[in-house]
């Protein structure tokens, strides 16, 4: 995820750099993601939450322009409260999932936001939108950020429908560990929230607490 540069610097590149992921299990989801925010070859945030709550169960991944991302994140939240009010009820994921779509897709040309959606309502249990380029697309699971292009081959080959919450914690722990081992711009700690219909849990990873791998 990308941070502010020195805007006097004219040869000044800002790099977009972030690793989130999400994954469905029976009765619920687990969202996951880095901690680390660059502005060109710097790090600006060390331990940046990119998960942001757009409703009590419904939570989005963020990726791309870090004040671009947030925009998003404010605008679908605020459009959520006055929709639950409104109907009286907690809003459906992919009612969340198609705010965020319509936001990005409108003004793609003014911003640089990925983000992934997912959570949980009564009507469909738990779930998990990507919403690139203006799709809309539920999944089992979906990864985005430069990081997500080290770990498809490690997404493909784990992932296995039915995996139990335990299974897809570890899912989630192992393959943003890896990312963040191999891309630069991806670092820090693990940021995730499980979210079931009891509400969501969260939980930081950091240190001697992330995963070890042989290359380590």
């Amino acid at each position: 995820m990308e941070g502010s540069a020195d805007p006097w610097s004219a040869a000044c590149e800002i790099k977009t750099g972030t690793t989130i992921l999400a994954v469905e299990f029976a009765g619920g989801v687990v969202v996951a993601s880095d901690s680390r925010v660059s502005g060109g070859d710097s790090v600006v945030n060390r331990v940046f939450d990119k998960l942001a709550p757009l409703h009590e169960r419904i939570y989005c991944a963020l990726s791309g322009s870090a004040a671009d991302a947030q925009a998003v994140a404010d605008m679908v939240n605020y459009s959520l409260e006055l929709h639950s009010l409104d109907m009286d009820e907690a809003p459906l994921v992919v009612a969340a999932a198609s705010l965020v779509r319509g936001v990005c897709y409108k003004y793609k040309e003014e911003l640089l936001a990925h983000l992934i959606v997912a959570g949980w309502d009564r009507r469909f249990g738990g779930q998990v939108y990507g919403t690139l380029g203006g799709m809309l697309v539920r999944q089992p699971f979906s990864i985005g950020g430069s990081g997500s292009s080290y770990i498809y081959g490690y997404v493909d080959s784990a992932f296995k429908p039915g995996m139990s919450r335990e299974d897809c914690v570890q899912f989630a722990t192992n393959a943003v560990a890896l990312a963040m081992a191999r891309d630069g711009s991806s670092g820090g700690v693990i940021y995730m929230v499980t979210i079931t219909k009891a509400g969501s849990e969260h939980k930081i990873i950091a240190g001697a607490d992330l995963p070890q791998f042989y290359d380590e």
